[in-house]
């Protein structure tokens, strides 16, 4: 081959090779797309330690959050066996152990490699509120016991309180809110929006040892103590809350039984109104007035029984009401709740929760019924005989069935004399769940304690098209080649040579 000619091939090739690699270098650099990666589900765990029984919510959410807000929702609960922790004041280790069940099927459900960062709360409520006024010592001393179970789980734990009434009730409120998408909306594009109609729902918690109440009022609240400024996925509100210790359906319900021993005179056996006819119920004196929500008597002897007979009188039942919750005294008439209070009119639609949910949807009543037919199926329940209802409900603990005579009349109380619901009944819904989501205040505190929780920061990866990256390889390959045929035309002696 003459000289010419090979470096014809020579230039030929070499400008083959620069073409081909400016092009795969394009093609490289050229039309890149961005890729945010699926964001990794973190959890929390909120324990509800409430006056009666303890229950673990286990929750999920996304690592990224909306206006610093997490969008959380449950993923499990779990029963914790026995009573409310407070009641372990005899053997404190006791409430610790009682959480190991419900823990085990937490640490189940979360994946290994993110047990370590997830948050676990211990919140405590009316039940240990009313033990630290009885004895602060043996309060503290159940909180070490449940700290010491839960730190030997393999989580982040945060802590172990009491929570105040206020935050009780607050959480209630968020939670049903959010739930209802009132807070924040997930549109059809996939976009988190605030909604621009709806309105905010107030809330209703009857629980064993308090009750709650929360709603954003028309006008200013004029107590400032009785307001909390919240703000919730970038809006501010001006909530009006107020807690009622004592108020709660087990001990309202323990107060009306000290109530009738001290008016029965000097006498063991005791006409209860509200029980059913045929229905007796032995207690102590020590069981009776066991609680900082009863005084005792000047004759009290502990180990001394009484016993409730039921006369299943409905009317006389819902009139005893009157006795056990304070409807006077209040300052700022008549703008007023229980027990003095200062309230605001209520205002807009409520979802009332717990106690409230529990009595009336055993009495067929829930989520809504008319006043009047509320009314007729009250008396109608409480002027049955023990005997008719226990064959009635054969499946309910007998523990259960005899309170809900009191319970339903304390709720017509509370709501229609206390809250004066009178003119508004039909805007109260009485609910359990949203959707698969129980209502209670351990979603809301778990969104709320998301504005500390760190959210993930972009997990954007960089591409390009799948046909872009096949002609990419080409041109690489073919540039390859031609740098090979150029080594092989200089490095092969030509045979006439």
């Amino acid at each position: 081959m003459g000289i010419q000619m090979k470096a014809l091939i020579l230039g030929a090739a070499m400008a083959a090779v620069a073409c081909t690699t400016i092009i795969a270098l394009i093609l490289s650099l050229a039309n890149h797309q961005s890729l945010d990666q699926p964001y990794s589900t973190q959890y929390g765990i909120v324990f509800d330690a409430g006056s009666s029984h303890t229950a673990l919510f286990l929750y999920q959410w996304l690592g990224n959050k909306e206006n610093n807000t997490g969008i959380v929702s449950q993923k499990q609960s779990c029963d914790v066996d026995g009573d409310g922790i407070s009641s372990y004041v005899e053997n404190p280790p006791a409430a610790g152990e009682s959480l190991k069940k419900c823990l085990d099927v937490a640490k189940a459900l979360i994946p290994e490699g993110q047990r370590k960062a997830t948050p676990v709360y211990l919140g405590a409520t009316a039940g240990m509120r009313l033990l630290r006024l009885q004895n602060q010592s043996q309060a503290d001393s159940i909180l070490v016991e449940v700290t010491k179970t839960i730190q030997s789980y393999p989580f982040d734990f945060r802590g172990a309180r009491i929570l105040s009434g206020m935050e009780e009730g607050a959480y209630g409120w968020i939670t049903i809110n959010y739930l209802l998408e009132r807070f924040i909306k997930h549109t059809f594009e996939g976009l988190w929006i605030h909604p621009k109609a709806g309105t905010i729902l107030g809330a209703l918690d009857l629980g064993g040892a308090s009750t709650q109440i929360s709603f954003i009022p028309k006008d200013p609240v004029r107590v400032p103590d009785s307001a909390l400024n919240l703000q919730l996925y970038g809006y501010k509100y001006e909530l009006y809350t107020h807690s009622y210790l004592c108020y709660g359906k087990d001990q309202a319900l323990k107060k009306l039984q000290a109530y009738l021993h001290k008016t029965a005179g000097p006498t063991q056996f005791i006409s209860h109104p509200c029980y059913h006819k045929g229905y007796i119920l032995n207690v102590t004196m020590a069981e009776l007035y066991n609680s900082p929500c009863v005084v005792k008597p000047n004759n009290f002897i502990p180990t001394d029984t009484l016993a409730f007979s039921g006369t299943g009188n409905s009317s006389l039942c819902l009139s005893l009401m009157d006795n056990i919750v304070n409807l006077t005294n209040c300052a700022l008439s008549p703008d007023c709740g229980l027990d003095g209070a200062y309230q605001p009119p209520v205002n807009g639609e409520f979802f009332a929760f717990s106690a409230y949910f529990y009595t009336f949807d055993f009495l067929g009543l829930a989520p809504k019924a008319p006043l009047t037919r509320v009314v007729s199926t009250i008396e109608t329940h409480c002027n049955k005989n023990w005997t008719t209802l226990t064959a009635e409900n054969p499946a309910i603990k007998p523990k259960y069935l005899k309170d809900y005579c009191a319970s339903a009349h304390y709720i017509m109380t509370i709501l229609l004399k206390g809250y004066k619901f009178n003119d508004t009944w039909d805007q109260i819904s009485f609910e359990k769940q949203v959707g698969e989501t129980d209502i209670g205040w351990t979603l809301g505190y778990m969104l709320n304690l998301t504005n500390m929780i760190p959210s993930e920061h972009s997990r954007a990866v960089t591409g390009v098209l799948h046909s872009q990256w096949a002609a990419q390889i080409f041109f690489i390959v073919f540039a390859l080649f031609l740098s090979l045929l150029i080594i092989g035309i200089l490095f092969v002696r030509d045979p006439k040579h």
